[in-house]
């Protein structure tokens, strides 16, 4: 069965190999869309990720779902030394903002996701501190971040344009 450019649903995913990248990459594939991941370092981790979905992504058209991937800390952070990551994230937010404006002509959606705390490699080492921090007393789970990005990213999402929202466990509350 092959299926016109208008219905295929085809994703890249930044960061693929590892982490909320690789939970993304793995729930938008078993929600039927093609595709596609970057990495930096870690091959070994991208060909596990792209042998689990076993999709490839080929072109984008008119139509479609932008979602980027921030953080909480566009919002508010309480930890010194990271004016830099916290304004680098805020400028992601407004990006996706802005950028609604000038892909909605085209059909375009872009919507952003600001995770907090999530268990990945990278969180590890500070799961045991940051777990005392969040209402939930848990941390996020990669697939969860990936459950919202396959909704931002689907039919279902067609009316949401230009926001930024946030999924932390109510740590910024």
């Amino acid at each position: 069965m092959t299926t016109s450019p208008r219905t295929r649903r085809v994703a890249l995913v930044f960061g693929g190999s590892r982490g909320i990248g690789a939970g993304i990459a793995q729930r938008l594939a078993s929600d039927g869309f093609d595709v596609a991941l970057t990495y930096v370092s870690r091959p070994d981790a991208a060909e596990a990720v792209v042998a689990a979905i076993q999709a490839a992504v080929a072109q984008m058209r008119d139509g479609g779902r932008v979602v980027t991937i921030g953080s909480n800390t566009a919002i508010r952070t309480g930890t010194p030394g990271s004016s830099v990551y916290a304004m680098t994230k805020a400028a992601v937010a407004s990006m996706a903002q802005n950028l609604a404006l000038d892909l909605a002509p085209r059909g375009i959606t872009i919507n952003n996701v600001q995770p907090g705390p999530v268990e990945t490699d990278m969180t590890a080492p500070f799961a045991d501190y940051l777990k005392d921090k969040l209402p939930m007393g848990r941390m996020g789970r990669p697939g969860e971040i990936g459950a919202l990005v396959s909704f931002l990213a689907g039919p279902e999402s067609g009316y949401m344009t230009g926001t930024s929202l946030t999924i932390d466990g109510g740590y910024m509350l």
